[in-house]
C-alpha cells in the first residue's frame, strides 16, 4: 500500500494541472447539486415532521352545535378508519375589538380545550404556559413571530370579556386563533363544536375526503358546517416555496448530468492520457490490481477536496436561499433547514461518482500488457478519423482550421461527451434567458411606472400609537390634497369566512384610485369593481374549488354577502382574497380604512412628503413601499447561479478535452511546428475543434431550451402566467443565443490551446 500511496502522491504532483481540473469540476458539481437537494428537501419534509411530531390533525371539522350532541361526536371516533380523534370541543368565531401588535382584527377562532394534550392536535409550546383560569387565552403563533411583549397583553372580542395573552403556542393543525379554558369558553355562548381527525389512509386528498365522509356517516348532512383537510395546509406552509419547485427541479436535473458527464470525461481521460505511466508502472513491478489503486488513489484526492469545499460552499448558500425562498410562509413549529443526508449524499456521492468514472478505464488498464499500455498513451490509432481529417484537408479552408476540425473524429467517445456538455450548458442558459424575460415581465405585471408609492397606515391606541384626529374620508381628502400626490387609495383588511370552510380568510378591500397595474396583474377575468366582486390568486382558488364566475358566501360578525369570483391573478398567496369597499360595506357598515396606499407623482421629494404628513396628521405612519417582486428576484437569482455554475462546468469540461489532446498530440505538434506552424495556428486549429461541437451543441441545445421553458412555466401552480409571459422568444435573442456554445467551447479551450501553441519543438521531443 505505501507503494500505491507513494505512486499516487506523485502522480498528483505531476498532474497539479489535472489535478485543479478535476477538484474545480467537482468544487461546482458538489455545489450545484446540495443547493438543488436542499431545497427540494426543505421545501417536503419539514411540515410533515412537525406535524407528526404533534400528531396533526389530518382533519379539522366544524359541527353547528344546534344539529348535533356533544356525545354524539364524541361516538365518530369509533369509526372505521379513525386512528384517533380528540374533541368535541366547543368554539366561537368572533371579532377582536382590542388585540396586541402582531394580533390581527376580524374573525378570530377560539377554542374552549383544558390542555395542549391529547391523541390528536398537540399545540408547542412556544412561550408562557397553557390556560388555566377563566380570563386566560393561550394564541396560536409561529415560532419567529413571537415577542416577550405578548405576554400579560390583553385580548378583547367584540361583546366579550377582556382576556390575559398567558401563553403562546403553535399547532401545526391550525384548529384554532386561540384557546381558553372550557369554564372560560362556556361564558363566550358557543354556537359551533370542533373535532380532530386522524386516519388510517392519510397518504392523499381523496382519502382523506372518504375518511371524513366514513367518520360523519349518519350525522345530519346540514350539522357539518366546515372541514380543513391537513393536504391544504401543507398547500399553504409551502406555497411559495413549493413556487420554486419546477425550477429548482429542472436546474438540478441539469446539474447532476452535467455533473455526471463532465466528471466522467475528466476522470476518464486522466486514467487514458495515463496509459503510457501505467506501463510504465508495470513494468517496474506495480501488480494490475496496484496499478488500479494508484489510479483511483490519484483522481479520488482531489475529488475529496472539491467535494467537502463544495459542500461547504453550497451550505454558505443554502441559509440566504432558504430564507428568501420560505420568507413570509406559515410555518409553525417547522424547522426550515437542509436535512443531513443531503450533505453525506454530496460529500460521498461526487467522490463515489469520480471512483466510479476512474474505475472503468482503470480496469481496462488493469487488462493490458506492459508494453501495450505505453504504445495506448500515444496518440489515438492512425485510422480513427482519418478519412475524415483527409478530407477536410482537400478543402480550401486554412489549414489549422482543416486540422482543427477534424480533431474531434479521433476520440469520439470523449467527444461526444463533451458535446453533450457544452449541450447542457446551452440548454441552462437558454432556459434562463426565457425565465429571467418571463419573471421580468411578472415583476412588472402589478406594478406601476409612476413615483415612489407609500404606504401610511392609520395609527391606533391598542397600538400603543397615536389615533388620528381627523374621520376616515377627512384622511383620504387630507392626503390628495398634499403637494405630489398623483393617486391614493383606501384599504381594510379584516378576516372573513367563505361559506363552508372553516378557515377565515384575510380580504383586502380597496376604494379610491384604480392602481393602473391592477389590470396587467390579472391572469384571467378582471379586477374587482363593483360590489359583490372579488378576485384571487391561483393558489386560493385551487384549494377552495373555485373558478372564475363562481359564486361565494362571505362572512364577517354574523353578516353574509354573496359575491362572484371575476378574475384570477397572475399570483398571490392562498390565505388572502380582494374585493371592493361597496363589497366590505355590505358585511361592516362603519368600517373603516386601515392604510392609504399613496402614489406620488414622479420628481417628488419623498422626505418631504413623509414629514408634511407626519406635521399635518400624527395619527398618520407612512412609509416606502418597496415595489420590488420577491419571487420574480429569486428565481432569477436561482438560475442566474445555477447557470454561472453550469456553465463554469462545461467550460471545465472543454477545457479538460483540450489538455488532453494536446499532451496526446505532442508527437504531432513537434511535427507540425517543425514544418513552419506558428503558435497562432496551433491556437487556432484547438479552438477551432472545440468551436464546431460548440456550434454543434448550440443548435440543438436552444430547442431543448425553449420547450423547458414553456413546461416551466406551464406548470408552476402558484402562479398563473398570461400567454404574454411566455412568448418570450424574439430572432435577434435565439441568434445571440446560437453563439452560446461556441462562447463555453471557445472560453474552455483558449487556455489550453494557447498554451500547446507556446509549447517549443525541442521540449516536444524532450518529452518524447
Amino acid at each position: 500500500m505505501s507503494a500505491v500511496w507513494r505512486a499516487s502522491r506523485a502522480a498528483v504532483g505531476r498532474r497539479r494541472l489535472q489535478t485543479v481540473v478535476i477538484g474545480l469540476v467537482v468544487f461546482c458539481s458538489t455545489t450545484t447539486v446540495l443547493l438543488a437537494l436542499g431545497l427540494l428537501d426543505a421545501v417536503s419534509h419539514p411540515f410533515d415532521r412537525a406535524f407528526e411530531k404533534q400528531h396533526g390533525a389530518h382533519q379539522v371539522v366544524l359541527f353547528d352545535a344546534d344539529r348535533v350532541s356533544a356525545d354524539e361526536l364524541a361516538g365518530t371516533a369509533g369509526r372505521p378508519g379513525v386512528e384517533a380523534a380528540a374533541g368535541p370541543f366547543d368554539q366561537v368565531t368572533a371579532r377582536l375589538a382590542k388585540s396586541p401588535p402582531g394580533v390581527g382584527s376580524g374573525a378570530f377562532r377560539v377554542v374552549g380545550r383544558a390542555d395542549p394534550g391529547g391523541p390528536v392536535d398537540r399545540p408547542e409550546l412556544r412561550d408562557g404556559r397553557w390556560a388555566t383560569a377563566p380570563g386566560e387565552i393561550v394564541l396560536n403563533g409561529e415560532g419567529d413571530q413571537i415577542r416577550p411583549e405578548l405576554m400579560g397583553s390583553k385580548v378583547r372580542l367584540v361583546d366579550g370579556p377582556e382576556l390575559t395573552v398567558v401563553g403562546v403556542f403553535s399547532s401545526m393543525s391550525s384548529s384554532a386563533d386561540a384557546w381558553v379554558t372550557p369554564e372560560q369558553m362556556a361564558a363566550l355562548h358557543p354556537t359551533s363544536r370542533q373535532m380532530l381527525y386522524r386516519f388510517a389512509a392519510a397518504g392523499s386528498a381523496d382519502q382523506l375526503e372518504r375518511g371524513l365522509a366514513t367518520a360523519t356517516a349518519g350525522l345530519p348532512a346540514e350539522a357539518r358546517t366546515a372541514a380543513r383537510s391537513s393536504a391544504s395546509l401543507e398547500e399553504a406552509f409551502a406555497g411559495s416555496a413549493k413556487a420554486y419547485l419546477p425550477f429548482m427541479t429542472l436546474f438540478g436535473v441539469l446539474g447532476l448530468l452535467v455533473s455526471a458527464l463532465i466528471v466522467a470525461n475528466v476522470v476518464g481521460g486522466a486514467v487514458v492520457s495515463g496509459f503510457r505511466h501505467i506501463g510504465v508502472l508495470k513494468a517496474l513491478g506495480f501488480t494490475p490490481n496496484q496499478v488500479v489503486g494508484v489510479y483511483l488513489t490519484m483522481v479520488s484526492l482531489p475529488a475529496a477536496i472539491g467535494a467537502v469545499l463544495g459542500t461547504l460552499a453550497g451550505a454558505a448558500l443554502a441559509g440566504p436561499v432558504l430564507r428568501v425562498a420560505f420568507q413570509g410562509v406559515m410555518r409553525g413549529t417547522a424547522v426550515i433547514e437542509i436535512s443531513p443526508w443531503v450533505y453525506l449524499v454530496c460529500l460521498l456521492g461526487l467522490p463515489a461518482l469520480v471512483a466510479v468514472a476512474a474505475l472503468l478505464p482503470a480496469l481496462r488498464a488493469h487488462r493490458l500488457p506492459a508494453a501495450r499500455a505505453i504504445s495506448a498513451g500515444s496518440a489515438p490509432r492512425s485510422g480513427r478519423g482519418l478519412r475524415v481529417q483527409r478530407a477536410l484537408g482537400g478543402t480550401r479552408l486554412p489549414r489549422a482550421v482543416s486540422l482543427g476540425l477534424g480533431q474531434p473524429f479521433a476520440r469520439p467517445a470523449r467527444t461526444a461527451l463533451t458535446v453533450a456538455a457544452v449541450l447542457l450548458g446551452v440548454t441552462t442558459v437558454t432556459l434562463t434567458t426565457g425565465l429571467t424575460a418571463t419573471m421580468v415581465q411578472y415583476a412588472e405585471s402589478g406594478r406601476d411606472d409612476g413615483g415612489v408609492r407609500l404606504d401610511v397606515r392609520v395609527g391606533r391606541a391598542a397600538f400603543e400609537q397615536t389615533e388620528p384626529k381627523l374621520a376616515d374620508r377627512q384622511l383620504e381628502e387630507l392626503l390628495r390634497s398634499l403637494p405630489g400626490t398623483e393617486r391614493v387609495s383606501a384599504e381594510a383588511i379584516s378576516q372573513v369566512t367563505l361559506a363552508g370552510y372553516p378557515q377565515s380568510s384575510a380580504g383586502f378591500f380597496r376604494r379610491g384610485d384604480q392602481d393602473p397595474g391592477a389590470v396587467r396583474g390579472i391572469a384571467e377575468g378582471r379586477p374587482a369593481t363593483g360590489s359583490g366582486e372579488v378576485t384571487a390568486s391561483p393558489t386560493f382558488l385551487s384549494q377552495h374549488g373555485l373558478a372564475v364566475g363562481d359564486r361565494v358566501t362571505l362572512g364577517l360578525d354574523g353578516r353574509q354577502t354573496g359575491a362572484t369570483v371575476v378574475g384570477r391573478t397572475v399570483d398571490g398567496d392562498a390565505r388572502f382574497l380582494s374585493s371592493t369597499w361597496a363589497t366590505l360595506l355590505e358585511l361592516d357598515p362603519a368600517a373603516s380604512a386601515a392604510y392609504y396606499d399613496v402614489r406620488l407623482k414622479p420628481g417628488t421629494d419623498v422626505q418631504a412628503y413623509v414629514d408634511a404628513v407626519r406635521a399635518v396628521e400624527p395619527g398618520l405612519y407612512p412609509g416606502v413601499v418597496d415595489d420590488g417582486n420577491l419571487a420574480a428576484d429569486t428565481v432569477v437569482g436561482f438560475s442566474s447561479v445555477f447557470t454561472v455554475l453550469l456553465t463554469v462546468v462545461a467550460a471545465l469540461g472543454v477545457f479538460n478535452t483540450v489538455l488532453l489532446n494536446t499532451r496526446e498530440r505532442r508527437r504531432d505538434l513537434g511535427m507540425l511546428k517543425s514544418i513552419g506552424m506558428t503558435p497562432r495556428q496551433v491556437t487556432v486549429m484547438f479552438v477551432t475543434s472545440m468551436a464546431v461541437l460548440g456550434l454543434l451543441a448550440g443548435l440543438v441545445g436552444i430547442p431543448l431550451g425553449m420547450v423547458a421553458h414553456r413546461v416551466l412555466v406551464d406548470n408552476v401552480g402558484a402562479v398563473d402566467f398570461p400567454a404574454a409571459m411566455k412568448e418570450v422568444w424574439h430572432l435577434p435573442e435565439l441568434a445571440l443565443l446560437g453563439l452560446a456554445g461556441v462562447v463555453i467551447a471557445v472560453l474552455g479551450a483558449y487556455l489550453p490551446a494557447r498554451s500547446a501553441g507556446r509549447v517549443t519543438i525541442a521540449k516536444v521531443l524532450h518529452t518524447e
